[in-house]
């Protein structure tokens, strides 16, 4: 998988940003990335190292609206909760570099 596609964006929750405080990040990352692609993205765009990723699937929350239609709540996801390696820094999205070729 090409390492720039795999991490899509932060999540901002409440349990995210308190998470922050003790090096553990929580990303929306592709849906057909694996921990090694993560882990292998902060090493090259972000100088960080990661001591774990855990991986989970967000299911899509729909309700019954009238004859037989569907509303869609929350759209399907996969995010990943990262803990960063005690001696690396801390994380910042915002610093995002890409390597030459």
């Amino acid at each position: 998988m090409d390492l720039t596609r795999v991490i899509t964006g932060v999540v901002a929750t409440e349990k995210a940003e308190r998470l922050k405080s003790g090096k553990t990040y929580t990303l929306r990352v592709d849906q057909n990335a694996t921990k090694i692609d993560v882990k292998n993205a902060l090493r090259t765009y972000f100088n960080v190292d990661a001591s774990s990723v855990r991986m989970h699937r967000i299911r899509p929350k729909t309700r019954l609206v009238g004859q037989g239609r569907l509303l869609t709540k929350r759209h399907r996801e996969k995010r990943c909760i990262v803990t960063l390696a005690a001696s690396s820094k801390a994380l910042d999205i915002s610093q995002f570099r890409t390597t030459s070729r």
